[in-house]
């Protein structure tokens, strides 16, 4: 069966087609919850609610949209709820406030070549989660969606409910604030 008949059947309460749905997307939904919130607890919560508000409101899902779309819409809205209650704070400098002159001048800064064993490195890869959990809820939930989960900036827009330009703004600024914090940490290390 095919994923629209497997999303029929479970709009219908076939709780088998529910099941394939919950297997197929299970691990995706964990790791974006685990992304948004840093925290493991965390993730298998938002993991929960997800799949649990979906079966609730299967019946509802009308089909305009792919699956993992509305999925992903269920699981960001659950994870900003979780990161709103922490009301963490971010200290670094106001990404949200450029002048908007320069910012159709603005562009992608280039990745800076990393050193692929220095990137594989476990360390590396905890400093690169920490400065991810430093951005911003929307900055954060825009690079997990596009360059982690690999999701389409027109998907990505649908699942936050915001315009393609404004998913494209918030995914350079993000990619811009990493490219920064990584900088950084590369030459700190190298000067170890």
């Amino acid at each position: 069966m095919n994923e629209i008949e497997i999303v029929k059947l479970a709009v219908q309460g076939d709780r088998n087609a529910f099941a394939e749905i919950v297997k197929t997307y299970q691990g995706r939904i964990y790791n974006l919850g685990l992304r948004m919130t840093g925290n493991e607890q965390d993730a298998e919560d938002i993991l929960q609610e997800t799949f649990l508000s979906a079966l609730q409101n299967i019946g509802n899902f009308a089909m305009k949209s792919a699956v993992y779309t509305w999925l992903y819409r269920i699981a960001v809205n659950f994870g900003l709820k979780r990161l709103q209650l922490r009301k963490k704070q971010y200290g670094h400098i106001d990404i949200d406030d450029p002048d908007s002159e320069k910012l159709h001048l603005e562009h992608l800064h280039n990745w800076p070549d990393f050193n692929e064993k220095k990137v594989n490195d476990k360390h590396f890869r905890e400093k690169l989660d920490e400065a991810m959990l430093e951005l911003p809820e929307k900055y954060r939930t825009v690079f997990i969606l596009r360059d982690l989960h690999e999701v389409s900036t027109i998907d990505t827009a649908k699942i936050l409910n915001i315009s393609e330009s404004n998913t494209k703004v918030r995914l350079m600024r993000a990619r811009n604030f990493l490219k920064d914090k990584l900088e950084n940490l590369m030459s700190h290390e190298e000067r170890s």
